[in-house]
């Protein structure tokens, strides 16, 4: 055979390099082929980890129509957004000029090593001073949207702010941070403004001293505080005209940056005073928002957060925006009638509180919880002094938000409604239908309890967990047609789940592990496996198939089988 002799005739240093070359091409496929849940020793019979997050998020995401209490991506699947928020997370902040520096990669992978799929995106107005510290050297980078030009210089003792030029790099971390966390599947609320930049309201300190709305602060003549107060309340209540049209101004370039984004909402602002002024001014730029963004190409929801400390809730629910997150009861949530989206935030609940009763009891509620989570404390200025990162209440809650997320992927979601009357605990959703059931029952204290299970026909299936330890037990099949009782077989409280058809469990996607970090890009998903959107593993396989035995025959010639 002419290229047998011809590849015999090769020498030994050009055999080896192209041996090792199909070699090293054979073991690249190996790991990409692979999935990366069983390279890293992920538990693929534990709930919590058989769903991950999809590699990039979709969207954007609009009202489910057939489940107000969820968002969509337009595919028909509702989605559930739950996760863990810090104050850091967009301007670094602490006690030196310039701050230190948050870990913004390290913040991601806690988010995606919890399976957490959203946050909300923080924003201080102020570049120096805040209420919850009476450290006079406390300061925020970047300071603000706005350039520092003078001539002059401002309270904090930097030039003074100029509010028609905009500084771009405030706009470029923004948008590059949502980017990166949408290569994670992770949805970002953009707060746009901050009740806690205006005034005094933690009794320490006076942001307001170092605001750019303050009139010694800025070259344009604006003042917020027309009264003398001091304090920046009118800025939020549409009596100054001008401040109201440099707000519009600041907004509409946020929505120029980051329209083009699958996984952004908006916030209007994070807990303002209340109050009417206050309330027309949330809903000005609620149907602000709204109205500029149907002239682009994409449209986002908005939110509106409860004011503190004059908020109602009524206000909330009668304004336009499309999810809203009110205060209330942690221990026994209100159910969520559709009327909004909820996003059940312990920030407004009872500040840094919580733990993983109330993340199944909100759950099962129809709400979408979120945490306001101290981090690493570095924020002592702004909330988080004290905190106890690795304490187990915070560790669990942050592990069973994770929990509720894989078991909203798994259920017909969008068929899921509160139902607490199905169930004797008062806690459940459920789609209680002849054919095709399913029910989510959370016993916050175990024991035996019952489900009604008389609107279904025929068998169901009966899964427990355990929201301690995360673990699954299969407890056989039950019976429709009669109220059953269950008893899980194991203490303490437990989570119920019988459905009649077989769930969805999606296959684990090959997404970045907590290790990686992304390259930030609009148009490229960097997964080594992804072509155009196309999964292209299947042709990584062919070609290893191929090449193997290829270099098993190259050795046989070679006599060095």
């Amino acid at each position: 055979m002419p290229f047998l002799s011809q590849l015999q005739r090769i020498s030994h240093r050009g055999y080896f390099v192209l041996r090792d070359c199909l070699l090293a091409f054979i073991t690249l496929s190996i790991i990409i082929i692979i999935p990366r849940s069983t390279r890293i020793g992920i538990d693929r019979q534990n709930p919590a980890f058989t769903n991950l997050q999809p590699a990039v998020a979709t969207g954007p995401l609009q009202v489910d129509p057939a489940n107000h209490r969820y968002f969509t991506d337009g595919s028909g699947k509702a989605i559930l957004l739950t996760g863990s928020h810090t104050w850091s997370n967009l301007q670094d902040n602490g006690g030196s000029d310039p701050p230190q520096v948050f870990d913004y990669t390290t913040y991601l992978n806690f988010l995606q090593t919890n399976h957490h799929n959203f946050f909300r995106l923080w924003v201080w107005e102020e570049s120096r001073w805040t209420s919850e510290t009476s450290d006079n050297n406390y300061w925020f980078y970047p300071m603000t949207p706005y350039q520092r030009t003078g001539p002059g210089n401002a309270e904090d003792g930097k030039p003074k702010f100029d509010l028609t030029q905009f500084d771009q790099a405030y706009f470029d971390r923004m948008c590059t941070r949502i980017i990166e966390a949408g290569n994670l599947g992770m949805y970002v609320s953009i707060m746009l403004f901050n009740g806690w930049s205006l005034a005094d309201k933690g009794g320490q300190g006076n942001p307001w001293r170092g605001h750019p709305f303050k009139s010694t602060n800025n070259i344009n003549g604006i003042n917020g505080d027309p009264n003398g107060y001091d304090n920046g309340l009118n800025t939020q209540d549409l009596s100054i005209p001008a401040v109201t049209a440099i707000q519009e101004s600041y907004v509409r370039k946020v929505i120029d940056t980051v329209n083009d984004l699958d996984n952004v909402l908006y916030e209007i602002s994070n807990e303002s005073t209340g109050g009417p002024g206050n309330v027309a001014w949330q809903y000005h730029f609620i149907d602000f928002i709204h109205s500029y963004e149907a002239g682009k190409p994409k449209q986002h929801p908005v939110g509106m957060t409860v004011p503190y400390p004059n908020g109602d809730n009524a206000d909330l629910l009668a304004s336009q925006a499309e999810w809203i997150s009110p205060n209330g009861d942690l221990g026994n949530p209100p159910a969520a009638d559709g009327t909004k989206v909820v996003l059940a935030d312990t920030d407004h609940l009872c500040g840094i509180c919580g733990n993983r009763v109330w993340v199944w009891k909100s759950f099962t509620r129809g709400e979408n919880p979120i945490f306001m989570d101290g981090y690493d404390g570095a924020g002592y200025g702004v909330g988080g002094a004290g905190f106890d990162f690795n304490d187990p209440t915070w560790v669990s809650l942050r592990k069973n938000l994770g929990y509720i997320l894989t078991y909203a992927n798994r259920m017909n979601l969008e068929k899921m409604v509160p139902h607490g009357e199905l169930a004797s605990t008062g806690y459940a959703l459920a789609y209680p239908v002849a054919s095709g059931a399913e029910y989510l029952v959370y016993l916050p204290s175990g024991g035996t309890r019952t489900v009604d299970l008389r609107a279904v026909s025929g068998t169901l299936t009966v899964e427990w967990f355990n929201p301690s330890d995360g673990t699954t037990t299969i407890g056989g099949t039950t019976t429709g047609g009669a109220i059953r009782s269950f008893t899980p077989p194991f203490g303490g409280e437990a989570v119920l789940y019988i459905y009649q058809a077989s769930p969805s469990t999606p296959t684990p996607t090959n997404g970045p592990t907590p290790t990686e970090t992304q390259t930030p890009n609009r148009n490229t998903i960097y997964l080594p496996i992804i072509k155009n959107g196309v999964d292209i593993s299947w042709l990584m396989g062919v070609l290893l198939m191929i090449t193997t035995p290829l270099v098993w025959w190259m050795n046989s010639i070679m006599g060095k089988k």
